[in-house]
């Protein structure tokens, strides 16, 4: 087992892996931006180092600052969390080639899941369906128009290297591809340095479920169910239950055994997630495989009575999955949402300043992970995630009920947050009766705005 853990982020998800090694008697190094000075996981790890400016680029992305730091603190590992370089084959080389232990997959795993193209590729080599498309990525305007009109209209455009609902763009028509692909390229070549994308056929009311999964270093590869993710706003997840509603134990069983096929045919190693778009037939495509833990995880853990993290570091040791990941059985039902500085009244915009008054929610069942504190100051140059509840019931219906009661009781004052918001969202008759796609939220624009 390790001695000393390095965690390479920021925030909630920092603080939640200091606790797992504390838990597993393994000290932590943090690592802070001057922005992060005053942040909790500084204060809560056993060591901490300045690793640059605010901008993510010269801290949290700068590789040769974290092994620095690492090596300088005498770390034989580090957890790189979500985000940032959570992804990045470039980071667990170096990590390797420094003698240090990456607590996750390989660099060679993360490139032949991080290029979704190639990804695709890979799944349908082992007979796992993906959306009718491209085969790989396409640079030519024509042949990505001739392709779009091969599969029938409306397309999505995806950037190959893409992530986060960045570099995607949807084409209705033929009149409207040119500009939807040139966009799309634009997007992802800002975005992640790479103008490739690929063309696939846009399904109309899809939900998002995802499957997680965990792998060790002997070849076995387990599956802990299912997230089901549809409640989302420019591709980006605001809300996330498990089990999906829309699932049977036969679906679950063959959508797990195909997260579980496809994990296994690169020998995946840690935590990742496969996620799958599920058509209203009952039909399922892959979408994209998730190196990394997710921000969800806790959904998953709230369900199986299992802590994902703490696993992650037990693999990365060399220790084999734990004999309890063979039977697991999920108990009841859980159901996250995302608490963000933005202003929903405000098209979402950043609400970054002092937090003034902070009281959690609590009572049977709910479970809040955040790094903010009464006083804390909310920077303006990271990603707005303030705080994620769970709430977890023997129902779904006593799940829901509990995270309603939770957002009534959550206070955060001095900013915007998205409570609002969420309350009405949980409260909807459809997202009650479980009845939602990845397109609800643009169907049912009054959620935007507080009833009048």
């Amino acid at each position: 087992m390790f001695k000393k853990v390095l965690i390479a982020n920021r925030g909630e998800i920092a603080l939640r892996v200091i606790r797992a090694c504390h838990e597993l008697g393994i000290e932590t190094v943090s690592v802070y931006s001057v922005a992060d000075r005053d942040s909790l996981h500084v204060r809560f790890s056993d060591d901490d180092v300045c690793i640059g400016p605010a901008p993510g680029r010269l801290s949290y992305l700068n590789i040769p600052s974290l092994i620095a730091a690492a090596e300088i603190t005498g770390a034989d590992a580090i957890h790189p969390g979500y985000g940032f370089l959570a992804e990045s084959p470039e980071f667990a080389e170096t990590c390797a080639a420094s003698n240090i232990a990456f607590i996750g997959p390989t660099a060679t795993q993360i490139r032949q899941m991080g290029d979704k193209a190639t990804a695709r590729k890979m799944v349908q080599s082992i007979d796992i369906p993906v959306v009718p498309g491209s085969k790989g990525a396409v640079d030519d305007p024509d042949e990505a128009r001739e392709i779009a009109e091969g599969i029938g209209f409306p397309v999505i455009i995806k950037a190959a290297a893409g992530g986060g609902g960045k570099g995607m763009r949807v084409a209705e028509d033929a009149n409207s591809f040119a500009q939807a692909f040139q966009l799309a390229r634009n997007e992802a070549l800002a975005a992640f340095d790479s103008a490739d994308v690929y063309v696939e056929k846009f399904l109309e009311k899809p939900r998002h479920v995802e499957i997680q999964v965990m792998g060790d270093q002997y070849g076995d590869v387990v599956h802990l169910g299912e997230r089901d993710c549809s409640i989302q706003r420019r591709h980006q997840k605001l809300i996330e239950e498990s089990p999906s509603p829309a699932l049977t134990d036969e679906l679950r069983a063959r959508m797990g055994e195909a997260a579980v096929r496809a994990a296994k045919a690169i020998n995946y190693v840690g935590a990742g997630t496969v996620e799958f778009l599920l058509n209203t037939d009952g039909s399922f495509y892959f979408m994209e495989m998730n190196t990394r833990i997710q921000v969800e995880h806790p959904v998953t853990e709230m369900v199986t009575g299992l802590d994902l993290v703490k696993e992650q570091v037990r693999v990365a040791s060399g220790e084999p999955l734990q004999q309890r990941f063979k039977d697991v059985n999920l108990r009841g039902h859980a159901i996250e949402c995302r608490v963000n500085a933005e202003n929903p009244d405000r098209n979402f915009q950043p609400s970054p300043g002092t937090i003034t008054v902070f009281h959690p929610p609590g009572g049977p069942g709910i479970r809040v992970d955040t790094h903010i504190y009464s006083g804390y100051q909310v920077p303006p140059h990271y990603d707005s995630l303030l705080a994620k509840v769970i709430a977890h019931g023997t129902t779904r219906e006593e799940a829901l009920v509990r995270m309603s009661e939770a957002l009534d009781g959550f206070i955060i004052e001095g900013i915007s947050t998205t409570i609002p918001f969420l309350k009405r969202v949980i409260k909807h008759p459809n997202f009650q009766a479980g009845e939602v796609d990845t397109k609800f939220l643009e169907r049912e624009t009054s959620l935007f705005h507080p009833a009048t």
